[in-house]
């Protein structure tokens, strides 16, 4: 299979313009002894060159290239994993030190180029000792070439055909030395000495004990063949290596074969398969027999129970092994691109077969494999879960399914863009965790409610809280950036605006609302106001608000009631609150509480201008309400009884002043006054919620005025105020009195108010007074 840039063997001939020598860094470079090979692997940063092997022997520095790897027995690749790169090299290799075909010394220069363009040079020296005896026969097939070894004292082996036993005497006959002969169906075998055979590609050579021919994959050469065998092609090379020594003739089958499957990608996993016996090694051997098939992955085999854990499934046949790894299953790789904004990815999988046979002498050939298999580029889809728990108030998001060269550097909320440290500086949690049972990686996200998340209430009791996420992910080592789109909802049902009861008191009324969980996503308002504690001790409202519920007592006359059905007996009035979304402002829920009042003196102005009062005339000596009237004699009381009078009219109308305050408040006096005593009553309405002033005999405001004064029976504060300036007008100061009912001492307030009326004015006042 085509592995492109991330896996195979390579050439490297560039002359670089600097060397230098360098020491080793601590764990970058790796070597470990294998039953029949040196593995060094490397985990030093390339800069995004290749780095290259160099085999040191007593004759000199042997640059391992892709050729010369495959004729001495070295294997040198790249893997998908960042900076990681390994060599594998034969017992056997060129440039090994071989003590007995037990102990094998190896010397490498590792090379590689950093981003000056300066070359790096590291000395890696390895000492390995058998750790499985020599089966007498032993067959390897690795990447890049094929490699068999033999007992040495073996002479010929059981089953050689007659016709080779006779080309080999014939030509035997003529030299003494060795000759190599490549046998090949329906063509005559031609001898020729072994180094005309190295010139070629093959290599022959004896150890101390065993013989070694070595050929690179070579399909289609003159002295190979590519044969299919049970549905699998095999590449087979057959030499017969012939020595006559006196009268002996010394002849060796050195026949090596190799499956040459690549592997296939089913949809699941990657699937492999070799014939269960190679027909080219066993042909004509007396009862040989498969005996143990083993698989693994990168050079190691395993047992059983870790392939069953992994999802490996090894498949044995009378023609056929086949072996199935599931697709990210632990022992491969992943190696992740950036293709028009898509995330694509292959998996590697290294594997390893071994296969055991035995002859009915008990001898045995034993064959090694190694073969990697990757899957084609596969879009991949990253899993996103929400975790959300909605009692937690916190949205948790899991973004899964990430190669480990892929990572998160920033995050996009609700248009709101995060990098990495500054999420964790936000508030916001960002957290890598490992993927169970996988190589993969995932982030965990999580967001509060009251962070940056957008609510919404699509329909009435519903409550919607959403997220949008852009997550940044980059591809290592280019750092090619790739964008990931995902949004999660969390919703909440029986979701629903503070309710308020009311309750009618003799001269209040009170509202209640117990709390909810959501209250917080309101808030109460009277008019355009919040309710605050501040509000409420301004406007003389009492509000108790605990854990449990919010208490509001609003007395009659505060500022927000409105008052109907005004007459000698009772009134209507009316207080309104209301709850409204905290973002919109819109009002969701509302509560306009009326309740009847026993009526004794008031004063209401309304907003269409009209002005009712009823007041207790007798409180004034000699008057009588059958002869009251406004400052218009003719507008006279709409009702009376004994005692009280109610008048009802236009601002307008019978007499009533109109002025306007020059001062910061902006505000517009309404005044009037009954009877020849002085009975003032004043309306005072905000200059800046007054819409129309008798235009077309109309006057408009937003809300009703309020009562400035009430003829004599004032307020506390009114009280305090004349009795200061009494000390001015009268001798000796008008004492109030103690008794509810008395009203003498009044009656110089009365004087007082009107001398005051008649006073000159300071420079931001103004007043209308009518006697």
């Amino acid at each position: 299979m085509d592995f492109g840039i991330w896996l195979g063997v390579f050439v490297l001939l560039s002359v670089w313009p600097s060397v230098r020598c360098s020491d080793l860094p601590r764990g970058a470079i790796e070597t470990v002894c294998r039953d029949r090979y040196l593995l060094v692997t490397t985990q030093l940063s390339f800069a995004g060159n290749k780095p290259r092997f160099e085999a040191v022997d007593a004759d000199g520095v042997h640059p391992i290239t892709k050729q010369y790897g495959s004729e001495c027995g070295y294997m040198f690749s790249i893997l998908p994993l960042p900076g990681h790169a390994e060599l594998r090299a034969s017992y056997f290799s060129c440039h090994t030190d071989n003590q007995d075909d037990e102990v094998f010394t190896f010397s490498f220069n590792l090379i590689t180029i950093d981003a000056n363009r300066v070359e790096a040079t590291y000395s890696v020296t390895a000492t390995c000792s058998l750790p499985l005896p020599w089966s007498p026969r032993e067959v390897s097939c690795e990447e890049n070439y094929m490699e068999v070894s033999v007992r040495g004292e073996v002479s010929g082996l059981p089953g050689t055909k007659a016709d080779d036993w006779t080309a080999a005497l014939a030509h035997s006959s003529a030299t003494s030395t060795w000759q190599v002969m490549f046998q090949q169906e329906g063509q005559q075998l031609t001898p020729m000495s072994p180094s005309e055979a190295r010139e070629l590609g093959y290599v022959f050579y004896l150890t101390q004990g065993r013989l070694v021919f070595r050929s690179p994959y070579m399909p289609g050469s003159v002295m190979g063949s590519v044969t299919m065998v049970n549905g699998t092609l095999v590449e087979v090379v057959y030499p017969i290596l012939v020595s006559r020594q006196r009268w002996v003739v010394i002849m060796v089958n050195l026949v090596v074969a190799c499956s040459t499957d690549e592997g296939m990608y089913d949809g699941a996993g990657l699937v492999w398969q070799t014939p269960t016996l190679l027909s080219p090694l066993v042909s004509g051997l007396s009862g040989l027999e498969s005996f143990k098939i083993s698989m693994g992955v990168d050079g190691q085999l395993l047992d059983e129970p870790i392939t069953a854990e992994r999802g490996y499934s090894l498949d044995i046949s009378d023609t056929t092994v086949q072996i199935s790894i599931p697709f990210n299953a632990a022992g491969g790789y992943r190696k992740s691109f950036v293709m028009g904004n898509m995330y694509h990815e292959f998996y590697v999988v290294r594997l390893y077969y071994e296969h055991i046979f035995m002859d009915d002498s008990g001898v045995e050939t034993r064959l090694r494999l190694h073969r990697p298999m990757n899957t084609p580029l596969l879009i991949q889809h990253l899993s996103i879960i929400n975790q959300t728990v909605l009692k937690d108030r916190v949205f948790t998001v899991y973004l899964g399914n990430l190669s480990y060269d892929v990572d998160l550097v920033a995050v996009n909320l609700n248009g709101h863009k995060f990098t990495m440290l500054e999420a964790n500086k936000s508030g916001l949690v960002i957290t890598m965790v490992p993927q169970p049972n996988s190589t993969l990686h995932a982030y965990i996200l999580r967001v509060p409610f009251d962070a940056v998340i957008h609510k919404l209430y699509p329909t009435e009791g519903l409550l919607e809280y959403s997220l949008d996420i852009n997550y940044t992910l980059v591809i290592l080592p280019q750092a090619e950036p790739y964008f990931y789109l995902a949004s999660v909802v969390a919703q909440f049902n029986d979701v629903f605006p503070p309710v308020f009861k009311g309750v009618c008191n003799e001269k209040s009324i009170r509202f209640q609302m117990d709390h909810k969980p959501f209250d917080y996503l309101w808030e109460v308002v009277v008019g355009p106001h919040i309710l605050t504690t501040n509000l409420a001790a301004k406007r003389g409202y009492i509000m108790r608000n605990d854990s449990k519920s919010l208490t509001l007592d609003v007395p009659l006359f505060s500022v927000g009631y409105t008052y109907k059905d005004i007459n000698l007996k009772q009134f209507r009035g009316t207080f309104e609150i209301l709850s409204r979304a905290l973002k919109t402002l819109e009002v969701k829920s509302s509560l306009a509480k009326a309740c009847l009042f026993q009526t004794t003196e008031v004063i209401v102005c309304s907003t269409e201008g009209v002005m009712t009062v009823v007041s207790v005339i007798l409180a004034n000596p000699g008057s009588e309400p059958i002869r009251s009237s406004l400052l218009d004699s003719t507008c006279r009381p709409q009702e009376m009884d004994d005692t009280r009078v109610l008048f009802s009219f236009r601002l307008d109308t019978c007499g009533t002043r109109v002025q306007v305050y020059h001062c910061p408040t902006h505000r517009i006096r309404v005044i009037n006054a009954i009877g020849l005593h002085e009975v003032t009553v004043r309306c005072v309405y905000p200059l800046s919620g007054l819409y129309k002033l008798f235009a077309y005999r109309r006057f408009e405001a937003d809300s009703p005025g309020f009562v400035f004064n009430t003829w004599c029976h004032v307020s506390e504060k009114w009280r305090n105020l004349l009795l200061t300036l009494s000390t001015h007008y009268f001798s000796p100061p008008i004492i109030p009195s103690t008794s509810k009912t008395g009203v003498t001492p009044w009656r110089n307030a009365c004087q007082l108010k009107a001398k005051l009326a008649n006073e000159p004015l300071g420079p931001h006042q103004s007043r209308n007074t009518i006697l």
